[in-house]
């Protein structure tokens, strides 16, 4: 009899024991062995300087492996929350580069990340966003123009457009050395699969629709919309800081109807990237505020006018008449009258 109490008492012990715990099998078995089941999140990756790369994660790591493609020789790894890696070498500018990482926090939980990043770039020149075309008439497609102010480098420069969102660049441009006063020409879709990127000095390299022989040509892939009449195109550093920026409304309404354009109006005015019209001072970026989009056409472009000094705001632009767009050239003086 006692044997039986004793089996029951047992069994009656065991199930208070799995009650208690049965929130999670995995809680159960932290309570045990005091760590954690939750591995680390890799929160990023960047190039700070041109022999020093950055992984952040959520909580503090050590790293078990790390490779390179291509291959580079480290020479110091550290650890912690921001894992700073040292190459033995100068990296060239803007160079893409993926890193394999495994790494390890304190409670033995691992995270495998493969990442591409581009290589540091501080010789990014200053440029203006010049000419955009906003519609699409096969086998016309939507572009971004810019002109270069000084020479250096556009490795690593990233192409944002609201409409597309701000996780994922439109673009992102490869190491090409651009002189003064260049026109560089995004083309938003790729029609003909023999385009291809001017990276080097001849100009003249790629046979797209529109591709200028005075200007560098570069082709984001596929097809789809990428730039609309009301929209935000933005450029930014490594640094995430706006290198230059404008913002288009089809039309003047009081305010914005969806909210990425919500968004990249307050980013614009809080980084000074655009300038309200009759409010200078306002932190507030209303679609009366943008260029104003509704004539455009894919013969009529949204210009910005060369002749007179970068004001970020919207009277520095205007669009073109019927038939004067100018994809990689001088923008045309003659104006579109509704």
């Amino acid at each position: 009899m006692r044997s039986v109490l004793r089996f029951f008492s047992s069994i009656i012990a065991a199930l208070l024991l799995f009650s208690a715990c049965a929130c999670s099998p995995e809680k159960s078995i932290q309570k045990i062995l005091g760590g954690s089941t939750d591995s680390p999140v890799f929160l990023g990756c960047r190039s700070v300087s041109r022999d020093e790369v950055e992984f952040r994660f959520s909580c503090s790591v050590t790293v078990a492996s790390l490779r390179f493609d291509p291959p580079l020789e480290t020479v110091s790894v550290g650890s912690g929350e921001q894992v700073i890696v040292r190459i033995s070498e100068t990296l060239p500018e803007g160079s893409r580069v993926t890193a394999d990482v495994l790494v390890e926090d304190e409670h033995g939980n691992t995270l495998q990340v493969l990442v591409p990043f581009r290589t540091r770039n501080d010789r990014i020149p200053e440029f203006l966003i010049n000419e955009l075309r906003t519609e699409y008439s096969k086998p016309r497609v939507e572009f971004i123009e810019i002109k270069t102010a000084a020479a250096g480098n556009m490795g690593a420069v990233r192409v944002y457009t609201a409409s597309q969102g701000f996780e994922t660049p439109v673009y992102e441009f490869p190491p090409v050395e651009v002189a003064a006063d260049e026109y560089i020409v995004l083309h938003l879709r790729t029609l003909d699969p023999e385009s291809a990127d001017e990276t080097g000095t001849d100009l003249a390299l790629s046979p797209g629709n529109e591709a200028s022989p005075n200007a560098r040509d570069f082709w984001t892939p596929g097809a789809v919309k990428r730039l609309r009449k009301t929209d935000a195109v933005f450029f930014l550093d490594q640094d995430d800081r706006i290198i230059d920026a404008v913002l288009l409304s089809e039309t003047a309404d009081a305010w914005w109807a969806k909210e990425e354009m919500v968004s990249a109006a307050q980013m614009f005015a809080d980084h000074g990237a655009w300038i309200p019209l009759d409010n200078p001072e306002s932190t507030l970026v209303s679609p009366r505020d943008a260029v104003i989009t509704q004539g455009a056409t894919a013969t009529r472009t949204v210009c910005r006018d060369e002749t007179l000094p970068d004001r970020n705001n919207a009277a520095d632009w205007y669009i073109c008449a019927t038939s004067q767009a100018t994809p990689g050239g001088t923008n045309s003086v003659k104006r579109y009258t509704p």
